[in-house]
């Protein structure tokens, strides 16, 4: 298994970092890039517009698609709302799968509020998009994944569950 790029998506809260980081746990020559992460970077004063989300995800692509050149497994970490920007990923990326953690936003607001690990995301991003702000869900929209490699209902499976679910997966690629 050489230059896999996994795009772990979902809703913020739906368990994506938490995954990304029992995904490396078992397969510790994976690097993720988080998307948390690349926005401080990119744009140190986030403003989420359009078009600054649409720089900072082709970014992350391009640098998913460069070190998948480079025979690197990535996991991106990023909700990635527009289905655009993984189909691009897709078109770009020869070895690439989409997993979908699919969680019911109020699952999502729980735990998001209750979270203590958050791995570079802004807190209280729930109650931020029932004040304006454009938020995955809330004030933008979160276009699902039409034909995903995986899905995976994170309400209702556990972290170990999922992480077994997808190293069944990477073990038939």
């Amino acid at each position: 298994m050489k230059g896999i790029v996994l795009w772990v998506t979902g809703l913020p809260g739906s368990g994506k970092s938490t995954v990304a980081d029992g995904i490396k746990n078992q397969f510790p020559d994976f690097v993720i890039l988080r998307m948390d992460e690349l926005r401080k970077i990119v744009t140190p004063k986030p403003t989420y517009s359009e078009d600054e989300r649409e720089m900072v995800y082709r970014t992350i692509v391009y640098a998913a698609k460069t070190l998948s050149g480079l025979d690197h497994n990535v996991i991106i970490d990023a909700t990635g709302n527009m289905r655009r920007w993984r189909e691009l990923a897709r078109q770009l990326i020869p070895n690439f799968a989409e997993i979908y953690l699919k969680c019911p936003i109020d699952v999502c607001m729980e735990r998001e509020v209750s979270r203590r690990k958050t791995r570079g995301a802004p807190k209280g991003i729930y109650k931020k998009g029932r004040a304006g702000w454009p938020v995955p869900g809330v004030q933008v929209p979160y276009e699902e994944p039409l034909n995903p490699e995986l899905t995976i209902e994170t309400d209702k499976a556990s972290l170990e569950e999922a992480i077994s679910v997808i190293c069944e997966f990477l073990s038939r690629h």
